[in-house]
């Protein structure tokens, strides 16, 4: 089967690749506006799919509070532990070293300094660190900051470079395409040129607005010791957005508030378990690999999986139960920070156009388990697909069904829909409940985000945006995506404003 899907790819390899590419935002087109014309057509059959979905909703609540609690726990107890005394009983411990790449793009030398004192700061070694600030020509004065940063830093790590990256031809503009510039380079200078064993490294994208948990690389260094198969594995901690929590306005804060529970979730989900945003790798696998690609713009779905395929399976991803803090999008007014959001989630959503390439693979790479690619390709097509799904399914849809058909809301099931529907989903808040506790145990533990005891307990107040906030934060942005991706039309890379 493998090798008749294969065929008919290179026989039609833009085309098959431009029909994949519109089933998923196609479905989700479907989802969205089924309870507007299934209220006349299947009313009944709509109704039990209503309730159907509510229930999903809220298995998915309490999947979330359950596993963010499991995973903050252990969480607390890893913050605990020396991981720099562990990781100095291996023998090989001396070995190792860390090459941390950070792509910027218009960041301000404040920001980026705080990232890398966040590196110099850890407990790892300096000298077995390498930094990589992975800058891009176009940059205005970018040199000038460069070098100003390098001379602060140098002495503090192995070695501290920069590269600045040029438009080139046939590649998308953004951190995916930087990134793969500043790796190449760091294979000449440090694996070519100084020798370092390529076998003892990692390497680690990082944003310019990152703060790491002091332990991160001495735990790292640890996992990739113990690791049973260190070398076509990647490293993930809790990637969370607590620097500027309370700066940012509270439709921005309730979306961080749910993402960061999200990334710290999925630590202890195995399965779901993918890379994202800040991660780390062998770098023995990057350059197999080939580096990252030049024509995507979200890199960390896509080296994960072409990772995964072209290993056949044979990649995995540990956790690293850490936080590690990043910023959520924020500007300069309360408008253009929340535009910032709305870009972000431009951006992020955009990745459904890599899902086209996972059931390409899927589809020809044979001699991997069957439901393991399964469970991963269909998890990470679902999300995609109810991204802007979940909002109008909970929350407008039974009411729609029982205002556009009058009749329909005159019957027994179409009478209580709503009131059924808000049942389920008032149950729920029982999980929001849970999750607000996990929340303000994770950050009242951190450095990150401080805040007045006052501020804290009146934080679950501003739930009451969360429609407004879910809609136009997250559902609108997303649905503008899968439409844009079924016109056939390409997204340009657009940076936010920073901070």
């Amino acid at each position: 089967m493998h090798g008749t899907f294969e065929r008919f790819f290179l026989r039609y390899p833009n085309r098959s690749i431009s029909v994949l590419e519109k089933i998923p935002p196609l479905i989700a087109i479907f989802l969205v506006t089924l309870p507007f014309w299934g209220s006349f057509l299947f009313p009944v059959y709509l109704a039990y799919f209503i309730i159907f979905f509510d229930v999903y909703w809220l298995y998915k609540s309490l999947n979330l509070a359950v596993t963010s609690w499991i995973a903050s726990r252990m969480i607390h107890k890893a913050e605990k532990k020396n991981w720099l005394e562990e990781v100095k009983k291996d023998k090989n411990f001396e070995k190792v070293t860390h090459l941390i790449v950070i792509p910027s793009y218009k960041e301000s030398i404040g920001k980026i300094r705080l990232t890398l004192d966040s590196i110099k700061n850890q407990t790892f070694p300096g000298k077995q660190m390498f930094i990589y600030l992975a800058l891009e020509k176009r940059e205005e004065d970018v040199e000038q900051k460069a070098r100003a940063l390098q001379g602060e830093y140098k002495d503090y790590f192995g070695g501290f470079y920069y590269t600045l990256h040029p438009d080139l031809p046939h590649e998308v503009k953004g951190k995916s395409s930087n990134q793969a510039y500043a790796a190449k380079d760091a294979y000449h200078e440090l694996i070519v040129k100084r020798k370092i064993d390529i076998d003892y490294m990692t390497v680690s994208s990082v944003d310019a607005d990152v703060l790491f948990d002091r332990q991160f690389y001495s735990y790292l260094a640890h996992s990739f010791l113990t690791s049973a198969d260190r070398h076509h594995t990647f490293w993930q901690s809790a990637n969370v957005n607590y620097n500027n929590f309370w700066k940012v306005p509270s439709f921005t804060r309730i979306i961080a508030f749910f993402g960061s529970l999200w990334r710290t979730s999925i630590l202890v989900q195995h399965i779901r378990l993918i890379p994202n945003s800040v991660y780390s790798l062998s770098f023995k696998l990057l350059y197999n690999l080939g580096y990252w690609d030049t024509d995507v713009i979200p890199e960390d779905y896509r080296i994960f999986f072409k990772a995964y395929f072209k290993t056949k399976g044979r990649v995995t991803v540990e956790p690293i139960f850490l936080k590690t803090s990043m910023d959520a999008a924020e500007s300069h007014s309360y408008i253009k920070s929340l535009m910032n959001k709305f870009y972000q989630e431009r951006r992020w959503s955009w990745g459904i156009s890599d899902d086209a390439l996972y059931l390409k693979w899927y589809l020809t790479v044979s001699g991997i388990p069957f439901f393991k690619k399964t469970l991963l390709v269909a998890n990470v097509v679902l999300d995609h697909i109810l991204w802007p799904v979940n909002w109008f399914i909970i929350t407008v849809s039974a009411n729609t069904v029982v205002i556009l058909n009058p009749v329909f809301s005159r019957t027994s099931l179409g009478y209580s829909l709503p009131q059924l529907s808000g049942f389920i989903l008032t149950l729920c808040l029982l999980s929001l409940v849970v999750m607000i506790y996990v929340d303000y145990t994770m950050r009242s533990r951190s450095s990150f985000a401080k805040q007045s005891k006052v501020r804290q307990l009146l934080f679950p107040i501003e739930f009451l945006f969360m429609p407004i906030g879910g809609f136009f934060l997250s559902a609108l942005p997303a649905l503008i995506t899968h439409i844009q991706l079924i016109l056939g039309k390409r997204m340009e890379y657009k940076v936010t404003d920073k901070v």
